[in-house]
């Protein structure tokens, strides 16, 4: 064989190992997600987005919540016997509302026990889509986020605080226009919540949380951590079974040129000093 046959086997071989490492991560995914569902007795629904970027020619691409997820998770709700545990993983920043929605109500109308596993995060759509679970297992550090509605890059809630606070001479008419429309997807919004929440709270408890979620109180990315999220009265514990890290592991970030995080990947333990052995050394032993 040539040195030039060579190099094109070469080029060949190199090009394919994307794609076999792809198939393989992929087998290794269906691998874990059978194993829990054989644990757990249930249909596992994986909801994963990267918030970091992708190079894309030069140009970043983030992935969010969008009518495609929402197709998807319904698709595998109807594959599913109505008495089967769902248990759906969510690690996502958010996304479009009718889409969490559409997920919130499918999960919301399932008649077998819903479980939503947060690992890392689960920001805006992916905590209105925990919302409709039976119940919400968080890793300690872990983190949900407010569900108040965004109007391109607006808050609805400062929008509408432009309007009570300054007299409407002093207020454009896109502004009034943009204010009309945040306080109806505010109460539509916390409609929805209070109804995803019905099962679990008294209606004056699921009102009180649905406005503190989205009347604006926070940041939209401000983090609700397991404590507060369970003081708040949701149906929160900590105790993620560590399967769902390895199956959280099958899903990387897309590799950058230079990794910003790095440990040796073994487990790490305190090293015992040894105790000194004092016999012979006189005194009673």
């Amino acid at each position: 064989m040539s040195f030039s046959d060579l190099f094109w086997w070469f080029l060949i071989l190199s090009s394919l190992q994307p794609l076999v490492k792809q198939r393989m991560i992929n087998a290794r995914r269906m691998q874990v997600m059978r194993r829990i569902e054989a644990n757990r007795g249930s249909r596992v629904i994986v909801l994963i987005h990267r918030q970091e970027t992708l190079s894309l020619f030069g140009l970043p691409v983030f992935r969010y919540i969008d009518i495609n997820d929402s197709e998807e998770v319904i698709r595998a709700i109807h594959l599913t016997d109505p008495d089967v545990p769902l248990d759906i993983v969510l690690h996502t920043p958010g996304g479009l509302v009718l889409a969490a929605l559409q997920i919130a109500c499918a999960i919301k109308k399932h008649r077998g026990k819903v479980t939503a596993f947060v690992p890392h995060y689960a920001m805006s759509g992916g905590t209105l889509i925990a919302l409709a679970a039976d119940e919400i297992v968080m890793d300690e550090h872990a983190v949900l986020g407010p569900v108040d509605p965004q109007l391109g890059k607006y808050p609805a809630a400062s929008l509408l605080r432009v309007v009570k606070e300054k007299p409407i001479a002093e207020i454009d008419d896109e502004t009034l226009i943009l204010a009309d429309v945040a306080e109806k997807a505010t109460n539509q919004l916390q409609k929805t919540v209070i109804e995803l929440l019905a099962d679990h709270l008294e209606r004056p408890k699921a009102e009180e949380l649905a406005r503190i979620l989205s009347e604006g109180r926070w940041t939209h990315d401000y983090p609700l951590t397991a404590t507060e999220a369970a003081s708040l009265g949701l149906p929160v514990r900590t105790g993620m079974p560590v399967e769902f890290y390895r199956l959280m592991e099958l899903y990387p970030q897309p590799m950058r040129r230079q990794p910003s995080v790095e440990y040796l990947p073994e487990p790490r333990f305190r090293e015992r000093t040894p105790i000194p052995d004092r016999r012979g050394q006189g005194g009673n032993t």
